[in-house]
């Protein structure tokens, strides 16, 4: 039985949402950001977060949750991308923005992450 996810919990996981016009579709769609950490950075990543008290103690029981965070959002019929943090780049983000490490930091970074991202892929397929 999975217990469903707080209201802080999921902040901890879906850190963006927008409305983007796809390319292929006439219809615009939510596009939700989820962090996806890798498990050889996650002591870094709970060492370096201001709020690390809100972190699971474990990369496995955080892959757990965020996991079924993307099935559930899937199930709602969003578009979820899984963005990777890079601690040092993350930790170099919030020293560029003058920000504290913290799940609304986050929450930008990977939104900007995510949208850099589109871009990137955007303008690669009008070259090709």
């Amino acid at each position: 039985m999975t217990t469903p996810v707080s209201q802080i919990q999921l902040s901890s996981y879906v850190l963006y949402s927008a409305t983007m016009k796809e390319s292929n579709e006439t219809q615009d769609k939510t596009v939700v950001a989820v962090v996806w950490y890798r498990p050889e950075q996650w002591q870094r990543v709970r060492d370096i977060a201001a709020d690390a008290d809100a972190l699971e103690d474990s990369y496995y029981e955080w892959l757990q949750i965020a996991e079924e965070k993307v099935t559930e959002l899937q199930g709602s019929g969003l578009r979820v991308e899984k963005v990777d943090v890079d601690s040092e780049k993350l930790i170099r983000w919030c020293n560029e923005h003058g920000l504290e490490n913290n799940g609304q930091a986050r929450s930008r970074y990977a939104a900007e992450r995510l949208s850099e991202l589109e871009r990137r892929q955007s303008l690669f397929s009008r070259r090709t």
